[in-house]
C-alpha cells in the first residue's frame, strides 16, 4: 500500500471514529429530552433538540462518505451483471462516474452553501451554521477522494483482467 492508500486508510478511521462518537453525541440530548418529558426533576434543555440535529445531519453525511469507500451507497442495477471481470470493472467505472459528478454537485454547490452559513449561526445554541453547511463540500471532496481509490481498483482489473 502506496502513500496514497495509507492516507486513505487513515482518513476513512478518522471518519469512523467521528461517526460512532456522533452515533453517541446524538443518543445523549436525545435521552435528555426524553428523561425531561416524562420525569419532574430533569431540567428541560431546549438546546438538546438543536444539538440532535446537527448530530443527524453529520451522521448522514459522514455515513453517506464513508459508504462510498465501502461500495455500499445506493446504486441501481442498470446494465446486467456479467461473469466477465472486465465488464464489471466498465459497469462498476460507469456507476462511480456518476458518484463522482454527485461529489463535484456537491463540492461547488456546497461551497456556495458553506459561504451562506458562514454568515449565519443557530437559534437556540448560537453555533455558526457553517458547522453543519460545511458537510456538503466536505462531503463532496471525499466521495472524489474515496473513487480516485475505486478507479484505481477498476482500471488495473481492466488492465489485468483480474484484482
Amino acid at each position: 500500500m502506496g502513500l496514497f492508500g495509507r492516507f486513505v486508510q487513515l482518513y476513512y478511521r478518522l471518519l469512523q471514529i467521528l461517526l460512532t462518537l456522533l452515533m453517541i453525541g446524538l443518543v445523549i440530548p436525545v435521552t435528555m429530552q426524553i428523561l425531561s418529558r416524562y420525569t419532574p426533576f430533569v431540567p428541560r434543555y431546549i438546546w438538546t433538540e438543536e444539538i440532535a440535529r446537527f448530530c443527524f445531519v453529520w451522521i448522514v453525511m459522514i455515513g453517506a462518505m464513508i459508504a462510498v469507500r465501502d461500495n455500499t451507497h445506493f446504486d441501481v442495477d442498470l446494465l446486467p451483471h456479467s461473469l466477465s471481470p472486465r465488464r464489471e470493472a466498465l459497469s462498476r467505472l460507469f456507476v462511480h462516474l456518476m458518484v463522482g459528478l454527485s461529489g463535484v454537485l456537491f463540492l461547488v454547490y456546497g461551497y456556495d452553501f458553506a459561504v451562506l452559513g458562514a454568515r449565519q449561526s443557530s437559534e437556540i445554541a448560537g453555533l455558526p451554521m457553517l458547522s453543519i453547511y460545511i458537510a456538503w463540500p466536505l462531503a463532496g471532496a471525499t466521495w472524489l477522494l474515496f473513487l480516485v481509490e475505486r478507479f484505481r481498483i477498476d482500471l488495473r482489473v481492466l488492465v489485468r483482467g483480474h484484482r
